[in-house]
Parts: C-alpha cells; sequence; structure tokens
C-alpha cells in the first residue's frame, strides 16, 4: 500500500512539472528568441574585440593589425598604462577605434593580493563613483573623449561585503551605454542582454581553431571577446596569429560577420529594441 502511495505521488509530482515547464516555455521570451534578430544587410551575428588596461602592447602590435583589415575595436583604458603611448592613443581615436573607461586604480576583490590596496569589499558606493567621474574625466583631459563603454575590473559588479554588499550596476547604468564582464559563459542575446551587464569571452591565450568555433555556436548573438596583451606568446596574451586570422576571417563577407567596436552595435541593438538613448557622448 505504501509503495502504491509514493508512486501516485511520484507520477502527481512529475506531471505538475511538466505542466509548469509547458506554462514557462510558453513566454513571450521563448516566443522573441525563436526569431531572428534583425543585423545588418549580410549579418548574421556581430563581434566586438575588446581589450582591457591600456597595455602597451595593444598600440604597439594590436592596432596595427586591426587597421591593416579595418576593423575598429573597444579599448578599456587604465590611466596609468594610456600616459605611456599618448599620441598613439589619440591616433587610434582617429582611425576610428573606441576608447571606454576602466576605473581610475583598478579595484577588485582583496583575494587578489595585488588588489588588496583597492579590495571591492573595502568600497562604498560613493568611492567607486568616484573612482568612475576621476577616470572619465582624465580620459577626457588627455584624450578628448569621454567614454560611453565600460569593462568591470576582474569582471566583478559588487561592492562591500556580507548584509552589506551592494551592486554598482546602476553606477555603470547611469554613466554609461554599457558595462562589460569578463570570463563569461556565452554570448549576448541581442534581444535579451541587460548592455550594463555585457558578457565578455575571453580571446587571451586562445587559438584561431578555438575562436571560430565559438564564432560558430554564436549564430544571431553579439559576441563580444576580451583580451590584454597582444604578442606572439605569453601569460594573459592574445596571440597575434589568432587576431590576424580573426581578423582576415571576420573581414570576409562570406561569413555574414558585423564585426564593429561595443559603442557602435550596443545604439544599433538599442535602435532595434526600440529603447531610448541614454545621454552618452560615444567615440
Amino acid at each position: 500500500m505504501i509503495l502504491k502511495l509514493l508512486i501516485f505521488l511520484l507520477l502527481v509530482v512529475c506531471l505538475s512539472a511538466e505542466q509548469n515547464y509547458a506554462q514557462y516555455s510558453n513566454t513571450k521570451t521563448d516566443t522573441i528568441e525563436a526569431n531572428t534578430f534583425e543585423w545588418p544587410k549580410g549579418k548574421k551575428m556581430a563581434i566586438s574585440l575588446t581589450f582591457d588596461d591600456a597595455r602597451v602592447t595593444q598600440p604597439d602590435n594590436g592596432i596595427p593589425v586591426l587597421d591593416k583589415y579595418a576593423i575598429k575595436a573597444t579599448f578599456y583604458i587604465s590611466p596609468q598604462n594610456m600616459l605611456k603611448r599618448i599620441d598613439q592613443w589619440k591616433l587610434a581615436i582617429i582611425n576610428g577605434h573606441e576608447i571606454g573607461n576602466h576605473t581610475l586604480v583598478h579595484p577588485c576583490t582583496g583575494n587578489f593580493s595585488w588588489a588588496k590596496p583597492h579590495a571591492l569589499e573595502n568600497y562604498t558606493l560613493r568611492e567607486i563613483a568616484n573612482e568612475l567621474d576621476s577616470a572619465n574625466h582624465l580620459i577626457n583631459e588627455t584624450l578628448g573623449v569621454t567614454p560611453s563603454s565600460f569593462a568591470y575590473p576582474c569582471g566583478q559588479t559588487f561592492i562591500g561585503r556580507g548584509n552589506e554588499t551592494k551592486s554598482y550596476v546602476p553606477e555603470i547604468s547611469s554613466r554609461f551605454e554599457t558595462g562589460r564582464g569578463w570570463l563569461d559563459e556565452g554570448p549576448n542575446d541581442p534581444y535579451f542582454c541587460d548592455l550594463s551587464q555585457l558578457t565578455g569571452m575571453p580571446l587571451d591565450g586562445k587559438s584561431f581553431e578555438e575562436i571560430k568555433k565559438l564564432i560558430e555556436s554564436s549564430s544571431n548573438k553579439w559576441l563580444i571577446l576580451a583580451g590584454h596583451e597582444i604578442d606572439t606568446q605569453g601569460s594573459q596574451f592574445t596571440f597575434l596569429s589568432t587576431l590576424e586570422a580573426l581578423c582576415k576571417y571576420a573581414s570576409d563577407p562570406n561569413n555574414g560577420i558585423w564585426i564593429d567596436n561595443v559603442h557602435h552595435i550596443a545604439s544599433y541593438i538599442r535602435e532595434k529594441r526600440n529603447e531610448s538613448a541614454k545621454v552618452h557622448p560615444g567615440n
């Protein structure tokens, strides 16, 4: 008798779960996702190449490759490194590359020993806001542009500890058109993505074959690739061979890829989603 009762209860639970799943799957979101996003004519997806920290190998090694293929990237600037190559960054802007904000001192979790002097766990919202505004001011004074794009240092979006932990995503949303993460697991759905919390996937350490597989699995999506150093080898390096092959592949119109900086693609997505434009200067 007990066994029959248990079987009956199990059947009831399974039936209920199936009904709930059917109800959940029949939503407006699923209907939207079933449709194809309207990319520019001839394009089936978008890619943005982004690089963090203004490391000197970016203007020295990477930008010449990008310019060779007329590909515009987004560079999230750390001011201390930016000051080492001011003239090259000014030329990059003239050539159509985007300059983004990456804070003033790159605060991350204090679990990284190098980040303890600027640990996010010890920040307040007022302090992180000052970070953002100070970096914007310095970039504007030095390079003559005010960023509309932001990248979260280490991909972390919190300040504080425990019950006092707070997201600083709203601070990004109020100041920038976009905010990009790091070490994320997938590309962005242009219909659904939160422009203030865009996913960023690693470009560092990847062969072109690995990146091509990622591209092929990102149809109809916006794939944002994130790198740091640009050279032939090293830790946290985007390989020049990978960058060259990627630029060549994305430039082939037969592959149906729109490759452009974050600002241009985000603006297009916002327009297609009929979202009101915020007051962001852009580049």
